[in-house]
């Protein structure tokens, strides 16, 4: 170590540093002082100069009857030791020697920037399946742990910092890990559901299960914070009688899964097919009954004048006999011809006459039109079927219009009532006209020379 020079009262002038490559917690001492050789290994001369590199932290723990007590100076650091930094030190310094008197102090660095890393191994252990919960699969498990030191002052609690050795603390951790890990993953198949045989396939949901757990423990336990942990192998005895037996038991219930799965998968496209049946069925009956419909009331129109010819002959006769009645009216010399009922009756009867010729001839006009005027034109239906979804009904204009838009195409399959089943747009006769192409307008002549 570096030296400064010598006070009045004797004693060295210390550069206290760190000049260590790798180290989680370093003890200075005096140059030529080896541990616990005298008491002057803890002497430090006030005003010696204090050094603490960017993420470090020196510790100086004092021992005082009521207890121990420290000061933490986190780097970066460069200064000589004065009280106004140390506040315990202020307090124990005596002023009798002109603030050159030694003190007793233990001087611990902390390294807070470097990572320490530690590759486990956990033997064979015996992990359960609840299928065979008497028949334990032997597992090992593989990885690394990586970790630092933030709360520097839990770590002090939780560690003894004279003669620190980082082996021994990683043998200590990884005593750790081992229990921690079996702990965990001898639960996983009951806490996350996952069949043994499966385990290895789900090694990243394992992994952040154990480091959930392991997080919390490592940092009440040793003080250090867990910055990463990867299980790189779950390793499962394959030669194990219990994972034959296993094996085979997963691969009968995956058959049956499967065998079920289609069984439903069968059932559902067999409902649905007898679904599709009944909706077809219902549409072609509705479809029937408004045709029947159509035709009695075009029956029913094309009779209609005839039926009313039948009303009004049938009131015309009723008129004729009554007037011949009033040609016989007694006229009160008894059954003697009344001329006056004669007159009556031919007037009232050439009345009736015209009015019987205007009602024949509006009759006879109004039968000839209804002869004359042809039956409404069918509405024939159209379903469609693209990619087996069915649609429509469409009458032939919506087909039209449909192909024109490209929702209807010569490969799309039509079918209509009458027809036996389904067939493509483009060989049916009658819908060859929705997709003929338009016809070129005439060029306009060539100029007159």
């Amino acid at each position: 170590m570096g030296l400064f020079g010598r006070g009045n009262s004797g004693g060295l002038m210390n550069v206290i540093r760190c000049d260590q490559e790798e180290y989680l917690v370093w003890k200075w001492r005096p140059e030529g002082q080896e541990a616990n050789s005298t008491t002057r290994e803890n002497s430090i001369r006030y005003g010696s100069s204090l050094r603490v590199k960017d993420g470090e932290v020196a510790v100086f723990v004092y021992k005082q009857k009521d207890g121990t007590c420290q000061d933490y100076i986190v780097g970066p650091y460069d200064e000589t030791i004065k009280t106004a930094n140390f506040p315990v030190l202020s307090s124990i310094v005596g002023l009798a020697f002109g603030g050159e008197s030694p003190f007793q102090a233990e001087v611990y660095f902390i390294n807070l920037a470097g990572n320490i890393q530690i590759r486990f191994g956990v033997p064979y252990f015996d992990v359960f399946d609840p299928r065979l919960p008497d028949h334990g699969i032997p597992m090992a498990v593989r990885g690394t742990m990586t970790f630092n030191i933030t709360n520097y002052k839990e770590f002090i609690k939780l560690n003894r910092l004279v003669n620190f050795d980082l082996n021994t603390f990683k043998a200590q951790i990884k005593d750790a890990i081992s229990k921690y890990v079996k702990s965990v993953v001898m639960n996983i198949p009951d806490s996350m559901n996952i069949p043994v045989i499966q385990m290895e396939r789900k090694i990243l949901e394992i992994n952040d299960s154990v480091t959930n757990y392991l997080k919390p423990r490592m940092e009440n336990d040793f003080g250090i914070n867990l910055k990463g942990f990867d299980i790189a192998a779950l390793e499962i005895d394959k030669e194990s009688p219990y994972y034959m037996e296993l094996r085979q038991l997963t691969a009968g219930n995956t058959a049956r899964t499967l065998n079920t799965q289609t069984d439903v998968n069968i059932k559902n496209l067999q409902d649905m097919q007898e679904i599709n049946a009944q909706n077809m069925a219902e549409t072609m009956r509705i479809q029937r009954e408004e045709a029947q419909r159509a035709q009695q009331l075009q029956t029913q129109s094309n009779f209609m004048g005839a039926h009313m010819a039948n009303l009004q002959a049938d009131v015309l006769k009723t008129g004729a006999q009554n007037l011949g009645a009033m040609g016989s009216m007694d006229g009160g010399g008894g059954n003697a011809m009344n001329p006056a009922g004669m007159m009556t009756g031919m007037m009232m009867g050439g009345a009736m006459g015209q009015q019987m010729a205007g009602m024949m001839n509006n009759m006879g006009q109004q039968m000839q039109q209804t002869m004359n005027t042809p039956p409404p034109v069918p509405n024939v239906q159209y379903h469609l079927s693209v990619n087996g979804t069915q649609s429509g009904p469409f009458d032939i204009q919506q087909l039209a219009q449909m192909a024109q838009n490209g929702q209807l195409t010569m490969q799309t399959y039509v079918w209509r009532q009458g027809m036996a089943g389904w067939e493509l747009a483009g060989n049916m006769m009658e819908l060859q006209g929705i997709f003929a192409p338009p016809t070129p307008s005439t060029p306009p002549p060539p100029p007159m020379p």
